[in-house]
C-alpha cells in the first residue's frame, strides 16, 4: 500500500482488494458449480439410456451403494435442480460485487481527483492500462 495516501482513500482501497478477493471466491464457486451440474445432467442423460433392471450404484462417501433406477434418478433430478439454483446465486452474486467493486473504483479515482487511482488497482472486468509512449 502506498504511505501517502489519504486515511479514506487507503481505506477505499483495502475495501477494494476485499472485494477483487471476494470476486475471485464467487468465480470459482461458479465454476465448480457449473461443472457440477454438467457432470450431474450427463449422468441424467445416460441413466435414460440405461435399462430399468440394470443393477446400480451410487457414491457414499468411499463406498459404494446399490440403487435403483427409479431412486438414482430421483436423486440426480434434485441434485441438477439444487445445482441450478446455487449457480443463479452465485452468478447474482458475482454481478453484486462487479457491481460494488465498480462504483468503489469510481469513488476512489474521484478521491484522488480523478487521475485514475492507483497504480494496480485494476480489478475484476478492469482492462489493461495504455503502456508508456501510448
Amino acid at each position: 500500500m502506498q504511505g501517502n495516501l489519504p486515511p479514506e482513500a487507503q481505506e477505499k482501497l483495502e475495501e477494494l482488494q476485499g472485494l477483487q478477493d471476494t470476486a475471485q471466491q464467487v468465480a470459482v464457486q461458479k465454476n465448480q458449480a457449473e461443472t457440477d451440474l454438467n457432470e450431474s445432467r450427463n449422468a441424467l442423460e445416460t441413466l435414460e439410456e440405461v435399462d430399468e433392471d440394470t443393477t446400480m450404484y451410487r457414491e457414499a462417501g468411499e463406498l459404494l451403494i446399490e440403487t435403483d433406477h427409479e431412486t438414482a434418478n430421483e436423486e440426480l433430478e434434485e441434485k441438477v435442480d439444487s445445482l441450478e439454483v446455487r449457480l443463479e446465486t452465485l452468478k447474482k452474486q458475482e454481478e453484486r460485487v462487479q457491481s460494488e467493486f465498480e462504483q468503489l473504483q469510481q469513488e476512489l479515482q474521484q478521491m484522488l481527483g480523478g487521475a485514475g487511482g492507483p497504480g494496480g488497482a485494476g480489478g475484476p472486468g478492469a482492462g489493461p492500462s495504455p503502456g508508456p509512449g501510448a
